[in-house]
């Protein structure tokens, strides 16, 4: 059995399965090859589960390379920062949003709802400082099954600022949270990416992120250096 592949004709994965033909003798005769599409295969494994550790990616090179010729710019979700997280907070507690992303650098978030979690909104700074957007976003109950706990969600947001404005140079770009699995991201000037549980978050302080400190448990190293 071949491992998985994609097929040169259709484009799709795909694997091929190899016979050995022998006669009575045990001498060989040839192989017989079939060819399967892996849309027509049963599913044989479970569900693909994220694993829940921290994990770091390093993105785009190239900002890298010009990351000290860049400076922080203040933008409309910096000067009200405290009134967008607070609403966000609102949001994700108590309406029904199990994911949220926070772009600060273009003022706007990102938003799933457990009542649609097929389509995303979009919200702007209008949006985001306008507390009557959460009657457009019925009450639901906090979910049962969520991983981050309800009276953390405003702890893991207002973390967020801390980050935004701990450094001129080195800075967060966006910061996401996810209820169900428990994960935050993060994406910062110098275009490195964490995802982490949510209280590996909020264990760390600015002084592992500036590089001045060590992570509470794993030893990863923070996103600027």
């Amino acid at each position: 059995m071949s491992d998985a592949y994609i097929s040169r004709n259709a484009r799709r994965p795909s694997l091929t399965a190899v016979q050995r033909i022998e006669d009575v003798n045990g001498e060989l005769l040839g192989y017989l090859g079939a060819d399967f599409d892996l849309r027509e295969l049963p599913l044989t494994r479970e569900l693909y589960q994220q694993p829940e550790q921290w994990a770091r990616m390093k993105d785009d090179p190239a900002i890298r390379g010009g990351l000290f010729a860049q400076q922080r710019v203040e933008s409309p979700m910096d000067a009200r920062v405290d009134e967008v997280l607070d609403l966000m907070a609102e949001l994700v507690a108590v309406h029904g949003v199990f994911h949220a992303k926070l772009h600060f650098s273009s003022s706007r978030a990102t938003l799933w709802l457990i009542d649609d979690p097929f389509r995303y909104r979009i919200l702007d700074i209008e949006d985001l400082t306008d507390p009557g957007i959460c009657l457009a976003y019925p009450t639901r109950a906090y979910p049962d099954d969520a991983v981050i706990r309800p009276q953390q969600v405003p702890e893991v947001f207002h973390a967020f600022r801390e980050l935004r404005f701990m450094d001129d140079t080195i800075y967060l770009r966006a910061g996401s949270a996810n209820l169900f699995n428990g994960m935050v991201g993060l994406n910062f000037s110098c275009d490195g990416s964490h995802y982490m549980p949510w209280s590996e978050f909020l264990d760390n302080n600015l002084s592992f992120w500036l590089g001045t400190g060590v992570p509470a448990e794993n030893g990863t190293q923070p996103s600027g250096d």
